[in-house]
């Protein structure tokens, strides 16, 4: 079993960016610049925001945050992204969801200029992905298949497996897998909770990727011997043997699957680095008008 070093990957790919932000600062003096829009005081959120904010400083990027009461308006909230889409200095927005109830989600991203939207969640960017067009691929997939492209594992004509339907995982992740690119041209199943005879069809798979939001939901039987294994899950459950009270695992019970996978992330440390780097790979893109020209 080889695990697949999310923090590793991504300090080299942090590394590549802020090579490229030198010899763009040399060449223009504009550096990439992303902006985020935070609604409530949730702490994960805010943490979230704050390692987002961390990592530009880190590669070079500015970056600001727009921060609102829960109860703002959905009015003074579309007012906001407008005034970002319409700032010239700014590459990339991103709203953190969820957003509260009173807000329409939907209607929010849908108000981001596709050529700001680096989380990848506009229609025009989803739809532009799903025929083979160049767009901005959600940050989470967009680690995922950076992941599986570093560590060499091959997905041609090998059968995946998706546990989850996401808008932001399961569905972008099952059309990266399977377009003829590779990473990709594989097989791929999506499965979800409603699916029958879960274990008969995640034990077929060569390359299972689990995102179903469910603690240890994997175990050792659901798993085929020498599968490559992706956790995408991270859930802070209470324990006794660390300080804190508390400890981060995953939609995987690694104990047991890590023996008899060939590959597979850990969790910390494996899915969770890889989204934010590739949040900051989508800025630089949109800096450099790689996507939209």
């Amino acid at each position: 079993m080889k695990l697949i070093d999310g923090k590793k990957i991504s300090a080299t790919m942090k590394d590549e960016i802020a090579a490229e932000v030198i010899r763009i600062k040399d060449k223009n003096g504009k550096v990439p610049h992303l902006a985020a829009i935070l609604v409530g005081e949730d702490p994960a959120s805010q943490t979230y925001v704050n390692n987002k904010a961390k990592a530009c400083e880190k590669v070079g990027f500015d970056s600001s945050n727009y921060r609102f009461p829960v109860d703002v308006s959905e009015k003074e909230l579309l007012d906001a992204v407008t005034f970002i889409n319409n700032d010239p200095d700014i590459d990339g927005l991103i709203v953190q969801l969820p957003l509260p109830d009173h807000i329409d989600n939907q209607k929010v991203i849908q108000h981001i200029l596709p050529e700001k939207d680096v989380d990848g969640f506009h229609p025009v960017n989803v739809g532009r992905m799903t025929i083979g067009l160049p767009s901005y691929v959600s940050a989470t997939p967009y680690g995922i298949m950076e992941m599986l492209m570093r560590s060499r594992i091959e997905t041609k004509g090998k059968n995946c497996v998706i546990l989850g339907r996401s808008n932001i995982v399961g569905k972008p992740m099952s059309l990266l897998m399977a377009r003829n690119d590779e990473p990709g041209n594989a097989t791929v199943t999506v499965c979800h909770s409603k699916t029958q005879n879960l274990s008969e069809i995640t034990s077929r798979a060569d390359i299972l990727i689990v995102a179903i939001g469910q603690p240890e939901f994997v175990t050792a039987d659901m798993v085929k011997e020498g599968a490559v294994v992706i956790d995408v899950g991270i859930h802070r459950v209470p324990s006794s043997e660390t300080k804190s009270g508390f400890k981060l695992i995953g939609d995987v019970r690694f104990d047991e699957v890590s023996k008899k996978a060939s590959f597979i992330t850990p969790v910390p440390g494996g899915v969770g680095p890889m989204t934010i780097v590739s949040l900051l790979m989508n800025t630089l893109k949109a800096s450099k008008k790689e996507i939209y020209g």
